[in-house]
């Protein structure tokens, strides 16, 4: 069984999405020798590199390569397939391993089923990762590249952010080079794709290269490409941020947001949670109700979540306990579990 084909992930150790990934893979009791794991670092825009793209031509984070069924065995030439969205991939992981699963295995962990067992949980999981947190207003990177709505704040935006922007531009910059002058053969589509990926990093520095400059130092362009800057920021915030965790507490059961069975839509959830509490000055030691205290300031305009949320036990005993919100709940419950832990131990990002 050495000589059987695995599967190699591709993901980046910062990438929201690609913990959602890992996570799924230590849920689902996957042995180390089962899933192949490669550090893609997109700080450095490797993911723009013309090999990384034959595999993802989106050049995105997490990309599962995994080989066909028909194909897993030693004596015959494997074939794979590329897995580039990150439902995908989380589906795929689960189905793939489970007590029914054709997949050989070398692991004697547990395969939960993660995917719910009814219609109704099954559109709640829907909705929840389709609609509110893949939706373009949950997008967890825009929060982190607008994550500065005020001068100072934009001073330490910049300050973490400028280092990576600068290689991925020159990564991008050196690619179209080399595609000019012919010493790389690429398509038009790969060219396209660079320079789309470049006027988007070019916009955002136009911004953050000046961040050190006070208002009054800036000339027309700089004050309005700063003013449009901080319109997106409060926008991303203030309004869209807030409408995304109300629709999610109210879609939510609590303490999974299914209620205590943990689902497939908990491991896209804790991914983007642990991203936008980072972002809100939160860490890994803070227990649900001081994030979502945290959140709630960070947010401002008086936002605050529903206290609607109290354990089953607590219910059953008719227990005199303070409500808390559905989201602070999950926070507590998941940042419990082995697979939560052995992804942000080191620090949340």
């Amino acid at each position: 069984m050495a000589n059987i084909p695995k599967a190699v992930l591709y993901y980046s150790p910062v990438s929201v999405w690609s913990a959602v990934a890992r996570l799924a893979i230590l849920e689902k009791g996957y042995g180390q020798d089962e899933v192949d794991l490669r550090v893609v670092d997109i700080g450095k825009g490797e993911n723009y590199d013309p090999t990384f793209l034959r595999l993802n031509a989106k050049a995105t984070v997490p990309t599962l390569i995994v080989p066909y069924e028909n194909s897993l065995t030693d004596v015959i030439e494997s074939r794979y397939k590329a897995l580039t969205d990150t439902k995908t991939i989380v589906e795929f992981l689960d189905k793939s391993r489970s007590a029914i699963s054709r997949t050989q295995t070398t692991s004697s962990a547990p395969a939960p089923a993660l995917s719910p067992a009814t219609i109704a949980a099954t559109m709640t999981c829907k909705i929840i990762i389709d609609e509110i947190l893949h939706n373009e207003l949950a997008n967890p990177n825009t929060l982190a590249y607008v994550n500065a709505r005020d001068d100072a704040s934009l001073r330490l935006l910049a300050k973490e952010r400028l280092p990576s922007l600068k290689q991925r531009q020159k990564a991008l910059t050196d690619y179209l080079s080399q595609a000019e002058n012919g010493s790389i053969r690429v398509s038009d589509k790969v060219k396209k794709l660079w320079i789309e990926k470049l006027d988007a990093i070019t916009a955002i520095l136009a911004v953050l290269l000046e961040a050190q400059k006070a208002q009054t130092g800036l000339d027309e362009r700089g004050k309005a490409n700063r003013v449009a800057f901080f319109r997106t920021a409060r926008q991303a915030w203030e309004i869209n941020l807030s409408e995304v965790l109300t629709q999610l507490s109210k879609e939510m059961v609590g303490p999974y947001t299914l209620g205590d069975q943990y689902s497939i839509a908990d491991l896209h959830l804790a991914g983007w949670l642990t991203r936008v509490v980072k972002l809100a000055g939160g860490t890994e030691s803070d227990d649900g109700n001081t994030i979502v205290k945290k959140l709630e300031a960070y947010i401002g305009g008086g936002f605050s979540l529903p206290r609607d949320f109290i354990t089953e036990q607590a219910r059953l005993e008719n227990a005199k306990v303070d409500q808390q919100t559905k989201v602070g709940a999950f926070w507590d419950a998941v940042r419990e579990r082995p697979s939560w832990r052995e992804i942000y131990g080191g620090g949340l990002y």
